[in-house]
């Protein structure tokens, strides 16, 4: 794996920051996703299925994703 920087507002750097590093890695997980789908070739449907499944892997469970998508605590 490869780190890049990309520019975000200061509130949601220090929000991720102070996040407990179980939340900073699904955000991770997600935005991974999301970099994935902007940049592939691939069918959107065929890069869910495999979010899907690597988010299935890792114990991320609809509630959770629901939870990180709202930004509930």
């Amino acid at each position: 794996m490869e780190n890049i920087t990309i520019q975000v507002d200061p509130e949601i750097a220090k929000a991720y920051r102070e996040a407990e590093p179980e939340k900073q890695q699904k955000i991770q997980m997600f935005l991974k996703t999301m970099l994935q789908k902007a940049v592939s070739e691939k069918p959107l449907l065929d890069i869910m299925e495999a979010a899907s499944q690597q988010a299935i892997a890792n114990g991320i469970t609809p509630k959770i994703l629901e939870s990180i998508l709202n930004d509930e605590n």
